[in-house]
Order: C-alpha cells, then structure tokens, then sequence
C-alpha cells in the first residue's frame, strides 16, 4: 500500500501509538488501515454415504477437486455463505449440520470452515466456478488431484469420524 485511499497522501508502514505490530498508517489523515484474514466458507455435502466433489475450473488450482467452498461476503453469517457457495458451485442445496472443521491458513491469512451438509436428493450440477461436479464414495475420491490441504484433511477426518460413529469439532493449522 502507497497511499490514503481516504486523503490520498502517503502512507507509512509502522507500529501505531497502542498497538503490537505494524499497519499502514495514513502519514496526513493517520488512519490506520487493519488488514484481517479472509473467510472461506464451504461444506461436506453428503447423499448416501457419498460425499459431492466440485473440479474448479477457475485458479488457483484450475482441474482440481475440492469441497465446494468460497469467500463470505460482508452482511451474511459462515453458515449462509457455506450453503451460498454450495449452491454457486454445485447447484447443491443440503441441510446445514454442525461445523465440522476450522482450518488455520496463517501464512495465505486465511481461515476455511466446513460444515456438514445432508442432501436430501441428489440433485446437482456445475456451477460457474466449476468444470465438473460428482459423488464420490471414499475409495473413488481422486485423493491425489485434490486442490487443497484443507480439503484433504477436512475429508480425512470426516471418514475417520465416521468410520468411528461419531462427527466432533477439528480444528486444524497449515
């Protein structure tokens, strides 16, 4: 950042009067602008045991699989943006769970959460973001062309809770 998006005058890279750590600094006006971690929100949708995987068709990570997941936008909750997103990228629309993952991304700023998601029928398609979209059970999921750790992980855990009997809370740092 170079300059005030509010005065327009430059800004400086320091710590501010009462705060740990720095942040641009608006040298005229003295704002200050804060930069937070972004949120992805998404869900483990799930027909039959079978759990629907989205190809993006976009970067990062064009022609791979993932959960479908995306930015939350400003005025809704991480629930409305998980089944907002899902519908966007897979013309999905389950019943919400529980939250089942919080994922840490500390170095991209980021931090994605799952929740699980109950289809009551398997209707679906692809949506803009994505090339293709399908059920998968465990031992067909394309494991090594998934597109993101947390979506390797989050799947991970989500057969081994079930394997088990039981869906708990994970939360998980990258």
């Amino acid at each position: 950042m170079k300059y005030c998006s509010h005065c327009r005058a430059l800004v400086s890279f320091i710590v501010p009067e009462g705060d740990n750590r720095q942040r641009y600094v608006c040298d005229e006006c003295e704002f200050i602008f804060y930069e937070n971690p972004r949120i992805i929100a998404g869900t483990i949708p799930i027909f039959e045991g079978q759990v629907l995987l989205c190809k993006r068709a976009i970067e990062p990570r064009l022609g791979y699989w993932t959960l479908p997941a995306g930015f939350m936008e400003n005025g809704e909750t991480t629930q409305q943006a998980a089944l907002r997103e899902t519908y966007e990228e897979a013309y999905a629309t389950p019943q919400l769970g529980a939250l089942f993952s919080v994922c840490n991304l500390s170095k991209g700023n980021q931090v994605h959460l799952y929740y699980l998601a109950e289809m009551t029928v398997a209707e679906y398609g692809s949506g803009p973001e994505s090339l293709e979209v399908e059920l998968y059970n465990e031992a067909d999921i394309p494991w090594h062309d998934l597109a993101f750790g947390t979506v390797t992980e989050t799947l991970k855990r989500y057969f081994e809770d079930r394997k088990q009997g039981l869906m708990q809370l994970h939360h998980m740092d990258f």
